[in-house]
């Protein structure tokens, strides 16, 4: 009797759990549908001038460790350059404006969800963006997810360069499959030395509990419609034929997915990189993975001192119900992210 309520009891825990993660896919599914058509929400773009953000920092620090005949000095050459700014402006022959650089940021998750914000960020830069001067740099974050999520992703920044404009991206932590997916596209692709990069390749993990169902003799009934419309199922038995079929799909994707960075890097030894494996920055430049070893920070503050960089954020509010399948996504993501970290083995300081 005891065995047949812990029975009960274990097939009672694993039903739930299948009906929660089906529950959340769901869910997920909906929010993203709700956020990825173009104007169904409402926002509005915010422009952060990041050279006026830099200098302030530098003041705050300047006032407390300068003295003041120093910080007096400082001031007035400032406003010196200030007035021969506008003197220049007015004259005949005005200086050259500097060239823009646009910030964007993306920070990925399994779903690469923050599409819906940075197509409408494309959007805005590329209506005022001078392809001859200007430049877009994206700060990238992303251990990768889902195909079709990461494919448009890429394909906002295949816009960017489709409109001539150079593209830089930097890699501060992770840019791995769908990231990388996306980082490839970059004119120029920079990376931190421990930063992440790499991981081409595909994977599909599907439970099956339709053992546990028969021993109960719970039956499934699966009703389909064209030979391949469902290969493995989490209920129902899967078979030998769709395995195969299922795995065919994968070598598939797998196939586009390194056509795709090739067609951006096209020096690089896809066959050699194309394995699933992933790698640190130091050890990328030398496969041709990256081309240099730099931080975003360092990249920003060098680029400051000759063009005017502004950050683009697009902002949309949001209602409860959304923050919490967010917050619900955003767990999930975490849970995600610790099974990738301990399937790659990557080492921990």
């Amino acid at each position: 009797m005891w065995e047949f309520f812990a029975d009960y009891g274990l097939f009672l825990i694993k039903s739930v759990t299948v009906l929660v993660v089906i529950a959340l896919v769901i869910g997920l599914a909906a929010r993203l549908r709700r956020e990825d058509l173009p104007g169904l929400q409402s926002g509005h773009l915010e422009v952060e001038a990041l050279n006026e953000r830099y200098e302030a920092e530098a003041d705050a620090l300047r006032s407390l460790v300068w003295d003041d005949a120093q910080w007096k000095l400082e001031k007035k050459a400032r406003k010196q350059r200030q007035k021969d700014d506008k003197k220049r402006a007015k004259s005949k022959d005005p200086v050259p404006a500097k060239p823009k650089l646009f910030v964007l940021q993306f920070k990925g998750d399994i779903a690469a969800s923050a599409v819906a914000h940075l197509r409408h960020e494309v959007s805005a830069l590329l209506a005022v963006a001078n392809k001859d001067q200007d430049e877009v740099l994206l700060l990238l974050e992303s251990p990768g997810g889902m195909v079709h999520g990461y494919g448009l992703a890429a394909s906002q920044l295949v816009r960017i360069r489709e409109a001539g404009l150079k593209l830089t991206v930097c890699v501060d932590k992770v840019a791995a499959s769908g990231g990388y997916l996306m980082a490839a596209i970059a004119n120029r692709l920079l990376a931190a030395p421990f930063a992440v990069v790499g991981s081409i390749g595909v994977v599909a993990q599907i439970p099956n509990v339709h053992r546990l169902l028969k021993r109960h003799d719970v039956d499934v009934e699966l009703m389909t419609a064209g030979e391949y419309k469902r290969t493995l199922t989490v209920l129902g038995e899967n078979t030998d034929a769709g395995r195969q079929k299922f795995q065919e799909d994968l070598d598939d994707t797998h196939a586009l997915f390194k056509e795709f960075v090739q067609q951006w890097r096209t020096n690089l030894d896809i066959n050699r990189v194309g394995t699933g494996e992933h790698w640190y920055g130091t050890r990328a430049i030398d496969l041709g993975l990256i081309d240099e070893i730099k931080t975003s920070d360092d990249y920003l503050r060098e680029q400051a001192k000759t063009a005017d960089l502004f950050a683009l954020h697009w902002r949309t509010k949001t209602t409860l119900g959304q923050r919490l399948g967010m917050a619900a996504t955003h767990s999930m993501d975490q849970l995600l992210l610790r099974w990738w970290q301990r399937s790659t083995q990557t080492p921990k300081y």
